[in-house]
This record gives C-alpha cells, sequence and structure tokens, in this order.
C-alpha cells in the first residue's frame, strides 16, 4: 500500500509539473503572438458598430455638445458617407468614408467624445467670456505637453482656427477633445512644412479627416501595392523597379528632412512598412505617428534606470546602459536611417532588383551599403554618426546612378 501511495504521489507532481509546463508554454506562445502582432487581441472592427460610434457622433453634434467644419457634410448633407472599417486598435478608431466623392479616413484615440478630458476653463466661466489669449496659452500648454517642445501662441495657428460664434463652446470642447490626441497635433503642425506626413482635412468632435492613400504591407513582395497607388501600368518587372528606386529614395528624403529641418529631430520609433503610405507620385508619407517623439520628448523616454542595455530599449529607438550609474543614456544610440534600413531596404534589396532590369554588379553594391547602413558595428556614438551620414550619402549616389541606367537603358 506504501508503495502505492507513493506511487499515486509521484504520478499527481508528475500531471501537475506537466500541467504547469503545458500553462506556461501556451502564455509564452500568447505573449509572443502579442508582441508580434498586437491587432490578434484588438477590438473586432465591425461595419455595425462603426456606423453606431459615427450616429452617436451625430446624435451629440444635433445636442449642440460638438461641432466642427466636416459635422454638416457628416450628419446632414450625408457628403461624408462611411464605407467601412479599417481597423480599432488599443482604442483608436480608424474609419474610411467618401468625402464629396473622394476617399478619406476618419481617425479618433476614443469612440465616444464624453470619454475625453473636458476643459476646465469651460467649467470656470461661460465660453464666451474665455479670453482669446487665455486660450491660445492653454493649447501652447498642452502641445509642448505632448510633444516636449515650447510653442509660441503664434506659430499654433494650425491647431486653433476658430472665430467666436453661436456655437462657441462645442468649438473649443471639440478642439480640445483633438489635442488629446498625438496623431492629430504632429498632423496638423507638420502638414505645411512637411510632404511626408499625412494632410489633415477637416474634423467633427473628436473625429479627424485625413486623406486616404496606398499604406504598405510586410507580407507584399514590393511592401506597397503599386497597381492600388499609381495604376496598372506598374505591373511590369521594370516599372517596379524603377517605382521602389523611387520610394528608396523618397525614404531618404524623409530621414534627412525629419533629421535637419525641424527645431528638432523627429525620431520614428515604431517603423514597418504598415506606418507607412505612398502618393501617386511615389513619395514616402508617416501615416502612423503614435510613436514618432521630438528630441527632448525622447531624451525623456530614453534616460530610465537600467541593469543593461537590453532595459533601454524602446521599440525601435535605443541607448546604452551606463553600468556605473545604472541609468540608460538620453542620446538615442541608434537613427531612423538605421532602422529603415534594416526593416525596409533589406526586404527590397536583397532579392527584389536581381535581374535583367538592373546590373547585378550594382546589386552587389547596393546590397553591401544596405548591410552597413543596417549594422554599422560601431559602438562609438560620434564614429556611429559618421558611418551614418556615409551610408545616407552612399544610398543616394547608388539609388541615383540606378536611376540613370534605367532611363539609359529606354533610351
Amino acid at each position: 500500500m506504501r508503495g502505492t501511495a507513493g506511487w499515486a504521489r509521484g504520478w499527481r507532481r508528475r500531471s501537475l509539473l506537466l500541467l504547469a509546463s503545458w500553462a506556461a508554454g501556451w502564455l509564452l506562445l500568447g505573449t509572443l503572438l502579442f508582441l508580434g502582432h498586437p491587432s490578434v487581441f484588438s477590438e473586432r472592427c465591425t461595419d455595425e458598430r462603426s456606423r453606431r460610434i459615427l450616429a452617436r457622433l451625430c446624435l451629440d453634434y444635433s445636442k449642440g455638445a460638438l461641432t466642427g467644419d466636416l459635422c454638416e457634410d457628416l450628419c446632414i448633407a450625408q457628403k461624408l458617407v462611411y464605407k467601412h472599417c479599417l481597423y480599432y486598435d488599443r482604442g483608436k478608431k480608424v474609419i474610411q468614408a467618401e468625402w464629396r466623392g473622394q476617399p478619406v479616413i476618419l481617425k479618433s484615440k476614443k469612440e465616444i467624445f464624453s470619454s475625453y478630458q473636458r476643459l476646465s476653463l469651460l467649467e470656470e466661466m461661460e465660453a464666451q467670456d474665455v479670453p482669446e489669449a487665455e486660450l491660445l496659452l492653454v493649447v501652447a500648454l498642452e502641445v509642448k505637453s505632448v510633444l516636449g517642445l515650447e510653442f509660441s501662441n503664434s506659430s499654433i495657428g494650425p491647431l486653433w482656427t476658430r472665430r467666436r460664434g453661436l456655437h462657441w463652446k462645442a468649438q473649443v470642447a471639440s478642439m480640445w477633445s483633438l489635442l488629446q490626441q498625438e496623431e492629430y497635433i504632429y498632423f496638423s503642425l507638420l502638414q505645411d512644412f512637411s510632404k511626408h506626413v499625412l494632410r489633415v482635412l477637416g474634423s467633427c468632435g473628436h473625429f479627424y479627416a485625413v486623406e486616404y492613400l496606398t499604406a504598405g504591407h510586410a507580407w507584399h513582395k514590393t511592401l506597397f501595392p503599386l497597381e492600388d497607388a499609381v495604376g496598372p501600368s506598374f505591373s511590369g518587372t521594370k516599372s517596379k523597379v524603377k517605382a521602389i528606386i523611387d520610394i528608396a529614395l523618397s525614404f531618404l528624403d524623409m530621414v534627412h528632412h525629419f533629421d535637419n529641418d525641424f527645431s528638432h529631430r523627429l525620431h520614428l520609433c515604431d517603423i514597418k512598412p504598415e506606418n507607412f503610405a505612398i502618393r501617386n507620385d511615389l513619395t514616402v508619407v508617416a501615416i502612423d505617428v503614435d510613436m514618432a517623439f521630438f528630441e527632448p520628448k525622447m531624451r525623456d523616454i530614453l534616460e530610465q534606470n537600467c541593469t543593461g542595455d537590453e532595459d533601454c530599449n524602446f521599440f525601435d529607438c535605443f541607448s546604452k546602459c551606463d553600468l556605473k550609474i545604472r541609468k540608460c543614456g538620453a542620446q538615442r544610440a541608434n537613427n531612423n536611417l538605421q532602422v529603415i534600413c534594416d526593416k525596409i531596404f533589406r526586404h527590397w534589396f536583397s532579392s527584389n532588383l536581381r535581374g535583367p532590369a538592373v546590373p547585378f554588379p550594382f546589386q552587389s553594391r547596393l546590397q553591401k551599403a544596405v548591410h552597413r547602413c543596417a549594422e554599422p558595428g560601431s559602438k562609438d556614438f560620434t564614429s556611429y554618426q559618421r558611418t551614418s551620414l556615409n551610408s545616407l550619402s552612399e544610398l543616394y549616389q547608388l539609388l541615383r546612378a540606378s536611376q540613370k541606367e534605367l532611363q539609359m537603358a529606354d533610351g
């Protein structure tokens, strides 16, 4: 009997261990799935729910709670028409619509207008009594909080174009809901200064409309469905090669632009094909900037406590751990170009350009240049920056040379 009891206890122990291992395995698989594909656990995107969301928006508009230059077309004139739901992700709602015959995208960080924080100024006094200067100061402070940048009242015009009128309180409340959405601030402030960000077309309450562009997809052979963006003329191999080279050059233009043309460098910490799109002229556009940060904010994010370099990784942006003080460096150790070379250019220039359209010696040089760009190998920051500038110049020259070769082949 003692032997039987011992065997039973051993069997129970082994069963519990097996069950624990099985549960741990499923937990690990779930974690990996979430990290690799967060959309696996995103909310279900349905037409029924999206129509309900817009109906609720229009109900709030009819009650005078919110307003915007697109509300009339959406809720009354039916010139802004729902088409289908694109995706829901961690609260963000992204919907495709048609506005006066043209496709547009409607975006909001939250579903319901009342979910946004109310502006305390509106609670303390009547909307008509709020001084314009005080409102502009509040807007500037909110922008500083979101972007980590100082803005003068005169430079925030794109964010505050409302004029006092009958629905002034609804205008201010709607503006405040939009200012709580980082993407809206980025797109609105930068659209007059950069061709590489989405254009904001208008808003209604907490939803804002941006231009519809052809987004990238990692599973697509050319990353961007060229036929959708430009037309069926890009279905041939040589045409695709030309388009890829044009898009690659536009990526390099964007890198140089984000590094040099603003008061502070703009860091992209989530670089993947899905977060970019192309216009008809093959200009690359950043369409998802939830993980974009100007230098001051980037330094605040990176400067954390650490026990090793892995603690200093923030998605595609990382720094180095100073083990003496156990603090991550505030300066980013990689840059936008390196990640684009790794996650975008490798996909194209490993195999896509092989063939009669481009001479193989050029292809070989391009592969090596992309490899050096993606893996510069230098741990010294100054040397790394010099290597990166060299990579940018080298890639420009190789891609420009390829354009000329293709033009000569056509001639």
